[in-house]
């Protein structure tokens, strides 16, 4: 990929918009474009977190196992988002998994000490960063918050109603369309539920005429009445 594409590509990215041209130009010279396939591993536990990465296609998820090698998933990033950034408050090694999921992913790797020299040029950058970790940070204690205080069908009526609100598209006067890659094994893992009971909810939610949903899809019918 050559500089101009690469230039091309950070600038969708909303955490560089606030990057001049000339510093644009730099950060393209210092990233490296890298693919996986499906269900590769980009990075695992106990890995240096040198590296920080911002997705450009693909799914990732971002994912830890209990003591019973139960796996627990973070996060679901999709693309334009950056994962790998606890480096920049100091963390040595890697404690999770970054794995594609069901298809080939296609990202910018940069090293940690590259993003700091900009960093150090840039203090809008820096509080731009800044800003978005404390929004991450707050996000994990929602869904702790969560995990401790909501039954299990409230948490995942909450994820869909979360899902909706970052990646839906509606469809007519009320109805809203969510994409995702996700199995109900996937969603369990991220409500903290078994498969069991998410399927129960869907198929219960479904009877209720309150979503529709296939493999690939989750339509809302109403987000009022998803409740």
């Amino acid at each position: 990929m050559n500089i101009s594409s690469k230039i091309t590509f950070l600038e969708q990215f909303p955490i560089f918009d606030v990057l001049t041209n000339e510093e644009l130009t730099q950060l393209g010279n210092m990233v490296e474009l890298k693919k996986r396939p499906k269900y590769a591993y980009i990075y695992s536990r106990n890995d240096s977190s040198d590296f920080i990465y911002f997705l450009l296609k693909g799914t990732i998820k971002i994912v830890t196992h209990s003591n019973d090698e139960k796996e627990v998933i973070k996060s679901v990033l999709h693309p334009l988002s950056m994962f790998g950034e606890l480096c920049i408050v100091g963390q040595e090694k890697r404690t999770d998994y970054a794995k594609a999921m069901n298809q080939e992913v296609h990202y910018f790797s940069l090293q940690l000490e590259d993003l700091r020299k900009v960093m150090r040029t840039n203090h809008r950058l820096s509080n731009k960063i800044l800003f978005m970790m404390g929004e991450r940070l707050h996000r994990v204690e929602s869904r702790l918050e969560s995990l401790i205080f909501k039954d299990a069908r409230t948490r995942i009526i909450d994820f869909i109603k979360d899902s909706a609100e970052k990646r839906g598209r509606r469809i007519g006067i009320d109805e809203t369309l969510v994409k995702h890659s996700l199995t109900q094994q996937d969603i369990a893992n991220i409500t903290g539920t078994s498969r069991q009971t998410v399927t129960s909810v869907l198929n219960d939610l479904k009877k209720s005429n309150l979503i529709h949903f296939t493999r690939k899809s989750i339509l809302i019918r109403d987000m009022v009445k998803l409740a």
